[in-house]
């Protein structure tokens, strides 16, 4: 199934493959038997992430129609913006982000890395975000800076294509879990695990903590990229189920990158019990769910348990997290 991959225009911007390691301090205090962690914080681009798989997709397709400006949005401290900035700037282009929020006081974390990496920023309201990156892109066009147009979050039928080939390389690496846990928003990145554990043939569980959308919405927006790239680059499937989505939206609290108790102290335990660090947007959110399932029972104590880190680091220093998190 991977021979697939070979026609799809990509270009190499990240360390992969990224680590797999064992927790044994921490599935030790947890009550599990076997928890791991896949180490996409370290896929080395701008202090890493998980949308350096999806970048190599689609500055490919950039770069194959001579666009020469990267257009794309996200929220104040958006990993997917800031990683999209340094990738823009390691193959020259020119990127504008299209940034959602309130213009902080002081400039920190990721969005002190955009400017950084010499990123273009226009703010908008939250309501008129994609409003306002259609209209960005529009003028880009008539000023004739030949743009490229990323969606929010990187969630496309070219943006699934990451983590499609992500279950390839875990299989590669020899590590087969029974169930994989990890924070699902804009919906790629969960997308490509599901749709290549499919073309793979493996039954591990593919469980996406919802860190915002409501567990029908991001079902149905996964199903619909799915779709998208299965139509798109002619993946020989033979039957997509729909029905091995799976989406809990339990623990979303107050919203998006409105860090829980829950979500601080998983921070905390992960930070002490293996010197690892998650983010309190969307790693904190997803640990803190794995481990109230584990404590509920719902994970049951011999399953081989994967967490897959999907990087965000940079948003510890955050103006609006200092203080949460010490």
């Amino acid at each position: 199934m991977r021979d697939e991959f070979a026609k799809i225009p990509r270009v190499k911007i990240g360390n992969l493959p990224t680590p797999i390691e064992a927790m044994p301090r921490l599935a030790a205090q947890l009550g599990i038997k076997e928890l791991f962690i896949k180490r996409d914080d370290l896929t080395g681009l701008a202090f890493g992430g998980n949308k350096v798989r999806k970048l190599e997709f689609f500055f490919a397709e950039a770069l194959a129609h001579g666009a020469k400006t990267i257009i794309t949005a996200g929220a104040v401290q958006s990993n997917h913006c800031r990683q999209t900035a340094a990738a823009s700037a390691k193959f020259g282009l020119n990127c504008i982000l299209v940034l959602a929020g309130q213009v902080p006081q002081r400039k920190s974390a990721n969005l002190l890395l955009d400017q950084l990496f010499g990123a273009e920023v226009i703010w908008c309201d939250r309501e008129n975000r994609e409003a306002k990156l259609q209209e960005v892109f529009q003028q880009a066009q008539t000023d004739g800076r030949r743009p490229y147009l990323i969606p929010y979050g990187g969630s496309n039928a070219t943006g699934v294509l990451g983590y499609t080939l992500a279950v390839f390389e875990l299989l590669e690496q020899g590590f087969i879990p029974d169930m994989i846990v990890f924070p699902s928003s804009s919906g790629g990145s969960q997308s490509g695990l599901v749709l290549g554990s499919q073309m793979a043939g493996v039954d591990w569980e593919v469980l996406g903590i919802s860190v915002d959308a409501a567990e029908s919405i991001l079902r149905s927006k996964i199903n619909l990229l799915i779709q998208d790239a299965i139509k798109k680059y002619e993946f020989n499937i033979p039957q997509y189920k729909p029905e091995q989505i799976y989406v809990n939206d339990q623990y979303i609290g107050k919203g998006y990158g409105i860090p829980t108790e829950a979500d601080i102290k998983a921070i905390r335990i992960f930070a002490r019990a293996e010197g690892i660090l998650l983010d309190p947007v969307y790693t904190g959110r997803a640990a803190a769910g794995m481990i109230d399932l584990i404590q509920k029972g719902i994970i049951l104590p011999e399953t081989k348990l994967l967490f897959w880190h999907t990087g965000g680091n940079p948003a510890l220093f955050a103006e609006q997290y200092e203080s949460l998190v010490i």
